[in-house]
């Protein structure tokens, strides 16, 4: 990632004129900029964040690939799946359509409600993508899920710059473990008959809750957060709102959030913010 400060200082009869109560002329002091990271450390500190990730992701989208071979889809056609739609809860309810022979509308908007929740998870990480490429914001975007959203999220509160380099070998990592765990599934598909005898739906929801945890663990207000986004959810889901329960009790949370924050508080993140996504930052 570029440094800060990437021209030479401005010359001395120059560089504050005009500046208010400004006194002698002297030059401008180049701003300070972290230690560039090597692409190397970047790529292995990438790497080292997405294997949680992957350790949860592989087992779900093995399970995945059984149940689409029991379903009798073709093995392309799975992996196809987990490399295009690249999203479990969606992928999982598709095929569930698909196995009973649901039109393909059906099946376009389920996925669509599905999926809606990534509204409230890119307008949240925007601010950190304002100085990037139009393409790069794409491809970001394109690999944005729940987990890579938490870890991501994390890691912008300790660091406001990262370099992107570390977050695409992130997204590429755990996104290349959702295809391999759904083509090992679909391969290993006539040698397992019932995936849930094996437990392997609760990795992902165990560790999207490890994530959850640490990220709360030192936060009330998070927690507070977390706890109305959890109880609305599962509140919801027993009403029988079902895949609308997650974006709406997602939206509850965050404005109940907002207004638990204290103005002194929102009124630095807006600034912070605004500071940090600046072009050439």
């Amino acid at each position: 990632m570029r440094s800060v400060a990437t021209g030479s200082p401005a010359p001395a009869d120059h560089a504050e004129a005009g500046a208010p109560g400004a006194g002698a002329v002297r030059p401008a002091a180049p701003a300070p900029a972290g230690p560039a990271r090597p692409p190397r450390a970047a790529w292995a500190a990438g790497f080292g964040q997405a294997v949680p990730v992957m350790l949860g992701y592989v087992p779900v989208a093995f399970a995945f690939g059984v149940l689409g071979h029991t379903a009798g889809l073709p093995w392309w056609a799975m992996v196809a799946m987990s490399a295009f739609v690249y999203g479990g809860s969606s992928q999982f309810a598709a095929l569930q359509l698909l196995a009973v022979g649901a039109a393909p509308y059906a099946i376009v908007l389920t996925t669509f409600v599905v999926n809606l929740r990534h509204l409230l998870l890119s307008a949240a990480i925007a601010p950190r993508l304002a100085g990037w490429r139009r393409r790069e914001q794409a491809l970001f975007a394109y690999e944005l899920t729940d987990e890579a959203f938490a870890v991501h999220s994390a890691q912008y509160a300790e660091r406001a710059e990262r370099p992107r380099a570390e977050v695409f070998t992130f997204n590429a990592a755990v996104h290349a473990s959702w295809v391999a765990g759904t083509l090992a599934g679909v391969l290993a598909g006539d040698l397992v008959t019932d995936v849930r005898a094996l437990g392997l739906d609760y990795a992902l929801p165990a560790m999207f809750m490890a994530l959850l945890a640490a990220g709360v663990v030192a936060d009330r207000r998070g927690l507070a957060v977390a706890l109305v986004a959890g109880g609305g959810a599962v509140g919801l889901t027993l009403l029988g709102l079902q895949y609308w329960a997650v974006l709406v009790a997602a939206a509850a949370a965050a404005t109940f959030g907002l207004a638990i924050a204290p103005r002194e508080g929102r009124a630095d993140d807006t600034e912070a913010l605004g500071t940090e996504g600046a072009p050439g930052r």
